[in-house]
């Protein structure tokens, strides 16, 4: 009786473990099948947010989730910052779209690997080309001060010929002292050029040590002059383009997208930033003359033209800071490291290169 009497709590606790078992498996397996809540921002064509999401970023994401059986649900974002914010505050399990990986971010975030990879761009107004736009250059007031610099030396040097020759050559270099510095303003030029006409030339031992100076120094310092001169006329006739590369922000107002990776590079080359939320916005400034040009990550600008195509605009050759965009995780979270064995079997089977160039065209 004794021995009956202590087993009848074994008993007891054994049978209420065997039925609460399969209630706490089941607890934990509809946790597991919880959709996961993924915030999507950012602009096409990595996110185009229609009544059902698509893009470059969002059908990558697709085939990780089909890859895992993952289910979720989305929700919609303006703009990055606001996702990786309510990322950070635990509202969501992850942020899909063109999320650039930059240590200020990787403070508050854990990224996959890096599914594309590219660079800051500037699209700004081509140049005139217009026949206005062509001579415009020569009234220019940095045209005129270069040739007026030119001019003076040619003067100073005609008028030590006519110094130097008056007296023993006042045929060539008359007394006059208008058409005597003419003349020798005419013999330093043919004698710079080495045209040589003949027809001015010094005959006294101080015109020849003249001209000697001259033809010496201008063998040195020509070319530089002249070629000053057309760098001048080449800078001043692509004004019209505003802005050619990052050194021609200084100054200019620089439309970007606020928050941005752009917005520091805007604020580096001494731009004045001008703020927008989507991609349109900075077009439209542009197009308005409310910016001088507008700089955001290169493939957003190329599908834009690509989609709305401007004769006006063109977009600069260069790029600058490349980055990688990947998908954004909680710092604690047991996702991330599925997520990039997924995404790692989608870039070897050729299937997050075949999504690009959907969107893109051939890179």
């Amino acid at each position: 009786m004794i021995r009956s009497n202590r087993c009848i709590p074994f008993f007891l606790l054994a049978s209420l473990f065997l039925q609460a078992a399969p209630v706490t498996a089941q607890a934990v397996a509809t946790t597991q099948r919880a959709p996961v809540v993924v915030g999507l921002a950012g602009s096409a064509p990595f996110v185009e947010d229609g009544r059902v999401p698509v893009g470059i970023s969002v059908e990558i994401w697709q085939r990780i989730a089909e890859e895992m059986d993952l289910p979720y649900r989305t929700v919609s974002f303006d703009d990055m910052q606001a996702a990786l914010d309510s990322l950070h505050a635990g509202k969501l399990d992850a942020v899909v779209g063109p999320v650039s990986i930059t240590a200020q971010r990787a403070a508050n975030a854990r990224f996959t690997q890096p599914y594309f990879s590219s660079g800051l761009s500037i699209v700004a107004p081509k140049a005139d080309l217009t026949p206005w736009g062509r001579i415009k250059p020569f009234f220019s007031k940095r045209f005129f001060i270069a040739l007026s610099v030119f001019l003076s030396i040619l003067a100073v040097v005609g008028a030590l010929l006519w110094m130097a020759e008056r007296k023993a050559n006042p045929e060539q270099f008359p007394p006059a002292p208008a058409r005597g510095i003419g003349n020798g303003m005419w013999c330093a030029i043919v004698t710079m050029t080495t045209t040589g006409y003949g027809d001015i030339a010094p005959k006294t031992l101080r015109g020849r040590v003249v001209a000697g100076a001259w033809m010496i120094t201008s063998l040195a310092f020509a070319t530089t002059m002249i070629a000053g001169i057309s760098s001048v006329l080449t800078l001043t006739g692509m004004d019209a383009a505003a802005i050619r590369d990052a050194g021609d922000l200084a100054g200019k107002r620089i439309a970007t997208i606020a928050d941005s990776p752009a917005e520091e590079f805007v604020a580096e080359y001494g731009g004045i930033t001008v703020a927008v939320n989507e991609v349109a916005d900075g077009f439209r400034l542009l197009q308005e003359g409310r910016a001088d040009a507008f700089v955001f990550d290169r493939p957003q600008l190329q599908y834009y033209l690509r989609q709305h195509p401007d004769p006006a605009l063109q977009i600069s050759a260069a790029e600058y800071g490349r980055q990688g965009y990947g998908f954004a995780f909680p710092l604690e979270g047991p996702r991330l490291h599925a997520v990039n064995l997924a995404l790692l079997g989608l870039e070897e089977a050729g299937e997050v290169d075949r999504i690009c160039r959907k969107w893109l065209g051939q890179r």
